[in-house]
């Protein structure tokens, strides 16, 4: 069978790629004399690395970063000849040969880690010390062990826990990174993401790696102003109904028309990540006018008030994307906003 070309999708999503590289060139500006990387996990927080690996690298980024193993094959390949390091480090014998293979350098964790990738024939790698996160990262009273001193350290890591906030953990923290620095021969030390580059030059060290604020997000209030929006989705209405007093609108009829109701049913729901807690108090917007939402978010769907707009079945409307405004309004992070994006965007 003979399959046609895809025809254009109800939802696009366009990411702007001039404010990803201004976003990088402001970051790098406040990391001072530090190399400034970049995070690019969790398909670039969502904004595709497609979009925004080229921008970062035009912008000057040589460091980046993932999670998952999964992740490096696509972004090896968009950078080039750039580092690409992997946070979650190697658990077995398969990544440290994948590590190899690739040329991707992991980021150890633990002693077990440290052990599995000396075993593979060893090599430069990052050290991750825990200073306060309890997430990932060996203690700092494991330092000396014989299987962190085998280990050819190019950055020592820490990753900061409150550094969104005036907190006396981030002092702390600082505190305990210089302290194991003072004790592990590594080339370089990094502290700060995003946040933590908002708190000055102590925090910078050597190597920044910012994530959030790359794709839109404040995560300090002094960044406010200074980071551009990068997410701009769309979606399309798929229906209008005209709608008589008390009609109800959605699931478990949360929502019922008091006056006559021009609505339009749009393309777009919480499978696109959109999600309910998005939807309290949200309105969609068309050529500058705003359309309140009815109803409950579905899963594919959202219902519109168009009652004040000419928007009509096949127009796009804009959807809220500007992350601090829509956490704020939502409860959510400013990160679970934009990852959370979903793959049915056509995206740019």
């Amino acid at each position: 069978m003979t399959l046609l070309e895809e025809p254009p999708r109800s939802l696009r999503l366009r990411i702007d790629q001039t404010a990803i590289a201004d976003n990088w060139r402001m970051l790098d500006a406040l990391s001072g004399s530090a190399e400034t990387g970049a995070a690019v996990k969790a398909n670039a927080y969502g904004v595709g690395v497609e979009a925004a690996v080229p921008a970062l690298l035009a912008a000057g980024a040589r460091s980046f970063f993932v999670a998952h193993w999964s992740e490096v094959a696509v972004v090896r390949t968009l950078a080039g000849q750039a580092s690409v390091s992997v946070l979650h480090g190697v658990r077995n014998d398969q990544e440290a040969a994948y590590a190899r293979a690739t040329g991707a350098i992991p980021v150890i964790n633990s002693l077990h880690q440290a052990q599995v990738w000396s075993a593979s024939g060893g090599g430069p790698c990052h050290l991750m010390v825990d200073t306060g996160i309890n997430r990932l990262g060996i203690a700092p009273s494991e330092i000396g062990d014989p299987a962190i001193r085998a280990l050819a350290i190019d950055t020592l890591m820490s990753h900061l826990a409150s550094a969104d906030e005036d907190s006396a953990l981030n002092a702390l923290q600082l505190q305990r990174f210089r302290e194991a620095a003072a004790a592990v021969p590594a080339k370089r030390l990094s502290l700060a993401n995003s946040a933590g580059i908002a708190r000055g030059a102590d925090f910078a060290c050597d190597l920044t790696r910012p994530g959030l604020a790359l794709y839109g997000g404040v995560p300090h209030p002094s960044l406010a102003g200074r980071i551009r929006q990068v997410a701009f989705p769309e979606a399309a209405i798929l229906q209008i109904r005209h709608l008589a007093p008390g009609d109800c609108v959605g699931y478990n009829a949360t929502w019922t028309a008091q006056r006559p109701t021009r609505a339009a049913t749009v393309s777009i729901g919480y499978a696109d990540g959109f999600l309910r807690q998005m939807g309290l108090g949200c309105a969609l917007q068309h050529e500058g006018r705003a359309l309140p939402l009815l109803g409950r978010v579905s899963m594919d769907m959202v219902v519109v008030d168009a009652s004040d707009s000419t928007a009509k079945e096949g127009d796009f409307l804009e959807i809220p994307c500007e992350l601090p405004e829509v956490s704020r309004r939502s409860g959510l992070s400013q990160y679970e906003v934009l990852t959370v994006l979903g793959q049915r965007f056509a995206r740019n």
